[in-house]
């Protein structure tokens, strides 16, 4: 367990440190024409996005296609039609571990802790490219293993600290509050070391201390280079903590913009108050 109670002003994982591609200000990732359908049913329309540094939010009424969409971009569904791009990097269709690699991730409304784990042994599973999860691993210099996974575990506590669930290591993760459960998903994704995470509904069900926790240590990381693509369905949260908003309707992009521009579109107000439940 963690010998530290006291948050660090930035976590343990911090970006590579080798220039970005869109570190200029390019989007990070070019969404053009995704298309995906369920049988009769079209989930997504065609859909057409940038996504720029930065915290983006994602809003739109029930059904309109925000969980498919992360679900497209990541690789848990293939696409019927379209290319998803992150910086230049052609990523359609591929698996959610080789789009990881490429620097995406995501989180899911409902977190999937290894339950019978602890919280440290989760947290020891994320970083990508152990050389001693590799079959050959047993073969070749055992010391530099060892360095390697001091390394993680090194990692693995200083960003436990970081969302101040450091005291909470040795404890089995399925024992977590809800709200510790969205902690935990979120430390995890970062030690993948990424670009960019998606959140699904990283706030839903979570108490308004802990909010403004979570909201605080994503304002952070964002200062240390990372970006978010958030769904919520709290439209104040989003308007208040997102530089650009993006909303989906019946499948598609109903707009794009600044917050302000955004609440005021009348086809926003339209959708919201046409029926469907925020």
């Amino acid at each position: 367990m963690s010998e530290q109670n006291t948050p660090t002003p930035t976590p343990g994982v911090t970006p590579t440190d080798s220039p970005k591609i869109g570190d200029d200000g390019d989007p990070i990732l070019r969404i053009e024409g995704i298309t995906k359908q369920f049988g009769g049913i079209t989930a997504l329309d065609g859909v057409d996005l940038t996504v720029d540094p930065g915290i983006t939010g994602l809003i739109g009424p029930n059904g309109a296609g925000k969980t498919t969409l992360f679900n497209c971009l990541t690789g848990f569904h293939k696409p019927d039609d379209g290319r998803v791009h992150l910086y230049e990097t052609d990523i359609t269709g591929k698996e959610p571990p080789a789009i990881a690699q490429q620097g995406m991730v995501r989180t899911f409304q409902i977190p999937r802790e290894l339950a019978d784990m602890t919280v440290f042994e989760n947290l020891l599973l994320a970083p990508m490219n152990q050389h001693g999860e590799r079959l050959r691993g047993a073969w070749i210099r055992g010391d530099q293993f060892v360095e390697e996974e001091q390394v993680i575990r090194d990692r693995a506590r200083e960003i436990a600290v970081f969302f101040e669930i450091d005291h909470l290591l040795d404890e089995p993760a399925g024992s977590l509050s809800g709200g510790q459960r969205k902690l935990l998903e979120i430390a995890r994704a970062l030690l993948t070391d990424p670009d960019i995470v998606l959140l699904d509904e990283p706030l839903a069900g979570v108490n308004p201390t802990l909010e403004q926790k979570i909201l605080g240590r994503i304002e952070a990381l964002v200062e240390d280079g990372y970006s978010f693509l958030l769904i919520e369905h709290d439209i104040d949260l989003i308007m208040d903590n997102c530089e650009r908003v993006v909303v989906m309707h019946q499948g598609a992009v109903l707009t794009t913009g600044a917050p302000e521009a955004v609440q005021s579109d009348e086809r926003v107000i339209e959708a919201y108050l046409g029926g469907d439940d925020v």
